[in-house]
């Protein structure tokens, strides 16, 4: 089931490429696979995520064991399910037509990002996760440089793709030099299951785990924009088309995360404690440092793409925990996000659009032009600052609970958690002056309605009853987590 999710995009890409329309295939194949995807995430409530289900495994090669294999469990699921929402709801919000005629080649990359980041999800072998996170890469660059805004889009997809092909670098190394030094017993492998169980029964070193870790943790980061490696997200955000910006900054980023909780934290224990304390000094640079710069932009799209780097520091957060509760939290932050900064880049394009500019110097008065943007922007905008009632608030909180688990006496992870309250503030502060000064200040005169909205309403609506059913029943996605510490 899973091999077929994952292959599926990559069908619809071939089909585009042969006989083109581009939107009506990739509508299809989207949406066939979001109904797959609720489907199995619906068989994962009912096992309790636990378990890996939907197995299925290609042989590649006997030695070592290399496998197309893939499966899923909650943590997965749940990525899983993010990654088909989003895909679909972003391929509505597509334009029928690119620019001179290349609508073909935007839709066939929209469709290999997507079955980039689920086959990064779906993969149980860890070769396959990080080759199918790499497919997306291409297809990022082709849609910044070739569909992007701006005069500098061509400088700012060689900025995006530099950085993470260095991060996937770094990250390469760590990796194998962690399946080198986890092959001394038995036959070699690279099933990420089988890589746990060997590194719990024959742990690696506490000198060479602490190096390894490094390695690892910093090329996951870099993909996650862990601050000081975050220079690249913003401007890649507010380049990118509304379809890239949506897959890139809600899903494909997700990824580095993922592969924190999934590889690192089980397999080099003694390395994350040895680098905990820098982890917790990052992570606060995202938050505070990343957003003090956030509330300094005067471009909404610019904006946006800081308020995501920001938020991933509440991820890490809840990975610094290192319990059972803290994880769950950050997985639930990575869900959440995703939908959220998804939710807003839509609506960010659909301004762009009609007006031309995203200056909130400019920008003014459009509550009563444009109704439907106004509630849902406010909707979007409440979520992004985590207020009671959506998914985020749900998991900020629950990170914060991991953090003051076994708060018996006060430690530097409670100092942080207390410090990075402080972001919710930041948050209300760029997020509320926006809307106030996008719906109810005064435009610049000069300044038109330039065209018809083209914006679809479903796929807003969608986002927004996630993010509130996610919010007010939490434990849809936190039932299915399960985590040792």
């Amino acid at each position: 089931m899973i091999n077929i999710i994952v292959f599926i995009p990559i069908i619809a890409a071939l089909l585009i490429g042969v006989v083109g329309s581009g939107k009506k295939i990739s509508l299809l194949a989207s949406g066939a696979n979001l109904i797959l995807g609720v489907f199995i995430f619906f068989e994962l409530i009912k096992t309790g995520g636990k378990e890996i289900i939907y197995e299925s495994s290609f042989l590649i090669l006997e030695t070592p064991n290399l496998a197309l294999s893939f499966g899923v469990d909650g943590m997965s699921g749940i990525l899983i399910l993010l990654t088909l929402v989003v895909t679909f709801c972003a391929v509505q919000v597509s334009p029928e037509k690119g620019p001179d005629g290349k609508e073909k080649l935007f839709h066939i990359s929209s469709m290999l990002i997507s079955a980039g980041a689920l086959g990064a999800f779906g993969a149980t072998d860890m070769f396959f996760m990080f080759a199918f996170h790499e497919l997306a890469l291409i297809p990022t660059f082709l849609m910044i440089a070739i569909y992007g805004h701006g005069r500098d889009k061509v400088a700012i997809a060689w900025k995006i793709t530099i950085y993470l092909g260095l991060g996937s670098l770094v990250l390469l190394g760590g990796l194998i030099a962690l399946y080198s030094n986890l092959q001394g017993s038995g036959n070699p492998t690279f099933n990420i299951a089988e890589l746990t169980d060997l590194a719990q029964s024959h742990p690696i070193s506490e000198s060479l785990q602490k190096w390894i870790f490094l390695s690892v943790f910093l090329g996951f980061g870099i993909l996650v924009s862990l601050f000081p490696f975050h220079s690249w997200a913003a401007p890649a955000y507010a380049a990118a088309p509304t379809p890239t910006a949506m897959l890139h900054a809600g899903v494909l980023k997700k990824f580095g995360l993922y592969g924190i909780i999934r590889i690192a934290m089980p397999m080099l224990p003694e390395g994350f404690a040895a680098w905990q304390g820098l982890i917790l000094v990052l992570l606060l640079g995202n938050i505070l440092y990343v957003g003090f710069v956030t509330i300094a932009q005067s471009q909404l799209d610019k904006m946006l793409g800081n308020s995501s780097v920001m938020h991933m520091g509440y991820a890490f957060l809840g990975i610094a925990c290192v319990n059972e509760i803290g994880t769950s939290g950050a997985v639930f932050m990575m869900f959440a996000h995703g939908v959220s900064i998804a939710l807003l880049f839509a609506l960010c394009g659909s301004l762009r659009e009609r007006l031309n500019t995203l200056s909130l110097n400019r920008i003014g008065g459009l509550a009563g032009k444009v109704p439907f943007l106004a509630v849902t922007f406010g909707f979007a905008a409440f979520a992004s600052i985590g207020l009671p009632g959506f998914a985020n608030f749900a998991s900020e909180v629950t990170i914060l609970f991991g953090a003051f688990k076994d708060a018996q006496q006060i430690s530097s992870l409670q100092i942080t958690a207390i410090l990075a309250i402080w972001g919710v503030v930041i948050s209300a502060v760029y997020m509320l002056r926006a809307y106030r000064g996008i719906f109810q200040g005064e435009s610049d005169r000069s300044l038109t309605l330039v065209r018809k909205d083209s914006l679809p309403k479903s796929p807003i609506v969608i986002l927004i009853i996630i993010l509130m059913v996610t919010g007010f029943f939490p434990n849809i996605i936190l039932s299915l987590l399960h985590f040792k510490p």
